[in-house]
């Protein structure tokens, strides 16, 4: 096995520059990073109404919300809507809600 080999000189090296490591971990964190889908306008349609029937029927929602490197979901129910803000307010149990803007949403159950 030869230096070069696997990882090359950054497996055999012990020492390396901070440079150098901050340049690896940022080309690592690009690497996983994605980009956000573009929602077609029945798409958003589709996720403001189902918001909407949360807020008016009290029904429980499972909202998909982008992330660069993980999307997360969250389910509660809608409670307040700021439709100049692009905002809902959704409570996920008692004592605990979160805001949340609409344009984050990218899938909705």
């Amino acid at each position: 096995m030869t230096k070069l080999d696997g990882n090359g000189l950054w497996e055999s090296s012990r020492m390396m520059l901070p440079e150098h490591r901050e340049t690896i971990i940022r080309r690592q964190l690009e690497e996983g990073r994605k980009d956000r889908p573009t929602l077609d306008p029945q798409e958003m349609e589709l996720i403001e109404q189902a918001l909407a029937e949360s807020f008016y029927e009290h029904r429980a929602v499972t909202v998909r919300l982008f992330d660069e490197y993980e999307d997360t979901e969250l389910t509660g129910i809608v409670v307040l809507i700021h439709t100049f803000r692009r905002e809902i307010k959704l409570s996920m149990s008692e004592g605990e809600w979160q805001w949340i803007k609409i344009d984050e949403i990218i899938s909705i159950g």
